[in-house]
């Protein structure tokens, strides 16, 4: 399925499962909302491993240290039926590990190249991404070997992720800076071909796609992944039961908390998240 990567664990179908949707920031919010359309009468909890981030810092070894010790941490007091690694960098460096590390089934997120080649005519394709996802050899394999027909402009920007997690936080930044990221995205050749489609590949970047759209030098198609992981997750869970429970209020944990600003804690609650906690686990201990 473009988008999400696939688990060998089928969970089983309770009644009313616990997801837990992780991310190192803000951006798996953008999969949580998503996936609770999908499901809504589901248990939530959004783990946010904010005292480590971004992931993009890190190196693989470390990373993959980092998240199986903040995963165990979290599958022991959560219990999760099922678990989105909502962070394209977790997703691809460190999902071999958990799925060979704890029986707790996974989802992952992809960038969504594969889409991508299949919508555009124009046959010019940008995927906007952190630098470590466009440096990864694992992206120029998508690029290979399902858009080798297309002309795909890998754009890495250092800044977006934190610009989403300060619009987040009610600190947005000015218009010419996310142009600035976004510009680079748009390439138009001599023959009068511009590129028509977009890839949305990190998750905090559908955060800030309003903005995208508004300030884009012509229309595009953007394509985030989530709605992908969330038909996964119902492949994997199955649809929500005819008599199914009120779900539960949907919490988010955090692992440091410094961001925690009244500003954020509204943000959160807008998207349904009326619980936040934190539950610390500091850098050093991964």
């Amino acid at each position: 399925m473009a988008g999400a990567t696939l688990s060998a664990t089928m969970p089983a179908q309770n009644a009313q499962p616990v997801i837990l949707v992780f991310d190192s920031g803000l951006g798996g919010l953008t999969v949580l909302e998503q996936v609770r359309r999908a499901r809504p009468d589901a248990a939530y909890v959004y783990a946010a491993d904010d005292a480590a981030f971004p992931y993009g810092a890190f190196t693989e070894e470390r990373l993959v240290s980092r998240v199986i010790a903040v995963m165990e941490r979290l599958l022991a007091r959560h219990a999760p039926d099922l678990v989105v690694i909502a962070c394209n960098t977790a997703s691809t460096l460190v999902l071999p590990a958990l799925r060979q590390r704890f029986v707790t089934p996974f989802v992952g997120v992809v960038p969504p190249i594969k889409p991508a080649a299949a919508l555009t005519r124009s046959r010019l394709i940008s995927l906007l991404a952190t630098p470590g996802t466009v440096a990864r050899a694992y992206t120029h394999d998508l690029v290979r070997n399902f858009a080798a027909h297309c002309a795909v402009t890998l754009v890495g920007s250092k800044n977006l992720a934190g610009y989403a997690e300060a619009e987040m936080a009610g600190e947005p930044v000015s218009d010419a800076a996310l142009l600035a990221e976004i510009a680079p995205c748009f390439v138009e050749q001599a023959d009068g071909r511009r590129t028509d489609v977009v890839c949305l590949s990190c998750t905090h970047y559908p955060l800030l796609l309003p903005r995208f759209e508004r300030l884009a030098p012509w229309p595009v198609t953007w394509i985030d992944p989530a709605p992908a992981i969330a038909r996964r997750v119902i492949q994997l869970l199955g649809e929500m039961p005819a008599q199914a429970p009120e779900a539960p209020p949907a919490r988010a944990v955090f692992t440091g908390g410094a961001g925690l600003t009244p500003a954020l804690g509204h943000s959160l609650e807008r998207r349904g998240l009326t619980e936040t906690m934190v539950e610390a686990m500091p850098l050093a201990v991964g």
